[in-house]
């Protein structure tokens, strides 16, 4: 029997592979559409940026209470990296929740980070379309009003994601992965 093997696995990955893999990852999380109107421009280029050499080790912990505190503190480090007048937090938070789903669907960056220990903590990345998504399916006392991403606070947000996570749980799912399903039932 001949064993077939894959470019990769014969010859190893080059010097610089990883790195170039997440930096395409970050430019293709954050695509144009991800963070318009959030009062500067330069704001998609400035979160690929961070988002392209931000140390994924740090989220390898294993351990539910050091992730959330290193996704806010990502949050935070990408809020002070966007330009001045578009440093809001729901911008921020959501283009790291962007960024680390399509890390964990990433073979190679999941390995190599261990991501998949992460996958049930992963947030939905919120916005105006998600939030639609998500008060469709409850009722209208279960969510607050959807204040737009610029003055999305962690407060609301974490109101959003505590549903997103019932949704999701009765559905098989972890949340991460509720938003393919909400993205795509918008564009019916």
């Amino acid at each position: 029997m001949v064993e077939i093997q894959t470019a990769s696995h014969k010859m190893g990955q080059p010097e610089g592979f990883l790195s170039t893999m997440q930096r395409s990852v970050a430019v293709t999380a954050i695509g144009p559409s991800s963070l318009r109107n959030q009062g500067a421009s330069g704001v998609i280029d400035a979160a690929r940026n961070f988002l392209a050499i931000l140390d994924l080790r740090a989220l390898q912990d294993g351990n539910i209470s050091n992730f959330l505190s290193q996704l806010d503190k990502i949050t935070n480090k990408l809020l002070l990296a966007l330009p001045k007048k578009a440093q809001n937090w729901g911008a921020a938070r959501k283009a790291v929740n962007l960024f680390l789903r399509d890390a964990l669907y990433n073979k190679y960056l999941a390995n190599e980070f261990n991501l998949q220990k992460t996958e049930l903590w992963l947030e939905i990345p919120l916005d105006g379309a998600v939030a639609r998504g998500l008060k469709k399916l409850g009722t209208r006392a279960e969510l607050p009003v959807w204040p737009g991403l610029k003055r999305l606070s962690p407060e609301t947000s974490g109101e959003f994601q505590v549903f997103a996570e019932g949704v999701a749980k009765s559905r098989g799912l972890a949340r991460v992965h509720l938003d393919m399903y909400l993205w795509l039932e918008e564009r019916k």
